[in-house]
């Protein structure tokens, strides 16, 4: 597990949750503060291997295999609605922790913004072709941390619609059900009747016999 000392985490009466992810402590106190100031809470971390954890992904780190086999394992406390990261970390970069994020069916849509204190066009177009939301030139500015809300923002509809959808599915199949029910008990009255009105046909016709049968031919 990674120490308390190498995360913070910060409070606020915030609908918006970003995990940053950066090796210098300078940076991370300065995209901290950024998030903080355009209200948002904030959970840091110094390396991609703890953001992973944090998000709850179970990976052999050492191992470096290419089949990216990772799953979640815990339930996230915290919803993330956003990650920006640094590029270039020891270990992991940033660009390998938003292959990662974007290789998982349970955390793929969350936005990832990359930030790099290098002007490498290769670098940056092949993060945005990766699924990269944004590329900002360190130092970042309060200006590049107002462009974010409008990626959760995306992310937090499409979310409700998610809901939305699902609930709407399980309405009608409760729907369905319930007209079922009623079928099968309409059609269970209607041969109850049915049987009712047989079961009165054949004694009619049972008095009918009998009372023929007590008259005399002349």
């Amino acid at each position: 597990m990674y120490l308390l000392s190498t995360m913070g985490l910060t409070t606020t009466k915030s609908e918006f949750h970003v995990l940053a992810v950066d090796d210098s402590s300078v940076d991370r106190k300065l995209i901290e503060m950024l998030l903080k100031t355009a209200s948002y809470q904030v959970t840091t971390v110094d390396s991609g291997s703890k953001a992973l954890e944090f998000l709850g992904f179970c990976e052999d780190v050492e191992s470096n295999s290419n089949d990216s086999s990772i799953s979640p394992i815990i339930q996230q406390e915290v919803e993330v609605n956003l990650i920006i990261t640094d590029y270039c970390m020891p270990e992991m970069t940033g660009y390998d922790l938003l292959k990662k994020i974007k290789e998982s069916s349970s955390f793929r849509d969350i936005p990832v913004v990359i930030m790099s204190s290098e002007n490498v066009p290769s670098r940056i177009s092949r993060c945005l072709e990766e699924g990269a939301e944004e590329f900002f030139l360190k130092p970042v500015r309060l200006a590049d941390v107002n462009k974010l809300k409008p990626h959760m923002m995306k992310t937090k509809n499409r979310d409700c619609q998610k809901a939305e959808e699902e609930v709407s599915s399980k309405e009608k199949i409760a729907s369905v059900e319930v007209e079922s029910s009623d079928q099968s008990q309409a059609e269970d009255g209607n041969n109850n009747k049915r049987k009712t009105t047989e079961v009165e046909e054949e004694l009619s016709q049972d008095r009918t016999r009998r009372r023929y049968n007590g008259l005399e031919v002349i």
